[in-house]
């Protein structure tokens, strides 16, 4: 049976012309082959409407970025950092001022000039890198320089607010005892910025190089910033544990965002095991296991259907 429309018996046969015959290559002009010589520009104008802009998709990603960054705390995979994380903060801020006492006086300028040292150094070979990347063929260094700005990017978006909200006083500032919701600048002590900037650096560093010398080596440099900043007296204890945590974290989640596995170790673990975890949960509920003839039995009586 076919379906279709069908020709009368009856209907004359449609003429027949010979296009092979008559058809002349040479009477087109050149240009008419031409599609890439766009001389109007139309072309051009037409890409430009159908891709956003630099900046525009620049900010769309940013501005996703953050959406994640700030979710990604109530993520159940991740609620295990937070009571770490929760925990030691509590900590330090019962014993700033203890810790703080009992820090060696003096040396303040050497530990100062040591911290902007370690960082400068760190921020001048991260520069080279992407420059590496962008004035040669290296797509390995250019990412690592892109991922780069845009985590600090993030880590600036991030670290601002809530200098304004926290507004907490530096050691030997007011009464010396650290008093949130007192300063009125954004130069303020809660988080201690140093250490999450750099931390959030050198994490984007060692998961885009992953081996051991290079880890060694930035995470060293983000150790010497926080600790020099701290016993320079430029912040408490729970200013630099907040930083050093956000830094962490910020890092990881912008890496894990825009990372290409063929480039990195680091990356292509992560994708495998979100890959193993996925496969893994959708087995658990794949029809005949336990899961699923438990919620099976649990639905049955209301008549609400299984998930798929």
């Amino acid at each position: 049976m076919t379906f279709g429309l069908e020709t009368p018996a009856n209907a004359d046969t449609a003429p027949k012309f010979n296009a092979v015959r008559n058809f002349n290559v040479s009477a087109f002009r050149a240009e008419t082959f031409d599609f890439d010589n766009d001389t109007t520009g139309n072309a051009a104008a037409q890409h430009s409407e159908q891709q956003p802009g630099l900046v525009h998709r620049s900010v769309k990603r940013i501005l996703e970025d953050q959406k994640g960054i700030y979710r990604s705390p109530f993520e159940p995979s991740h609620l295990k950092y937070d009571a770490i994380f929760l925990a030691g903060t509590a900590a330090f801020l019962v014993t700033d001022r203890r810790i703080e006492n009992n820090l060696p006086g003096g040396h303040y300028q050497f530990y100062s000039d040591s911290s902007n040292i370690a960082i400068g150094g760190l921020a001048a070979t991260l520069g080279g890198v992407w420059l590496y990347g962008i004035k040669g063929d290296h797509p390995h260094a250019r990412e690592t320089g892109e991922l780069e700005l845009e985590t600090l990017v993030n880590t600036f978006l991030v670290y601002t607010p809530m200098q304004f909200i926290a507004a907490r006083q530096r050691p030997g500032e007011g009464n010396g005892h650290g008093d949130f919701l007192r300063h009125s600048m954004i130069n303020t002590s809660f988080p201690g910025g140093h250490a999450m900037f750099t931390w959030a650096m050198a994490t984007v560093v060692a998961h885009e190089y992953s081996q051991p010398w290079v880890r060694v080596l930035n995470y060293s440099a983000a150790f010497t910033v926080t600790l020099t900043r701290f016993l320079a007296r430029d912040h408490w204890a729970s200013d630099m544990w907040v930083g050093t945590g956000l830094g962490l974290g910020i890092g990881t989640f912008t890496f894990h965002q825009h990372c290409d596995q063929d480039l990195s170790s680091s990356c292509k673990r992560h994708y495998a095991r979100i890959s193993k975890r996925n496969t893994k949960s959708k087995l658990d509920y794949a029809p005949g296991s336990p899961q699923w003839n438990a919620e099976l039995k649990n639905n049955y009586a209301s008549g609400r259907p299984i998930s798929q």
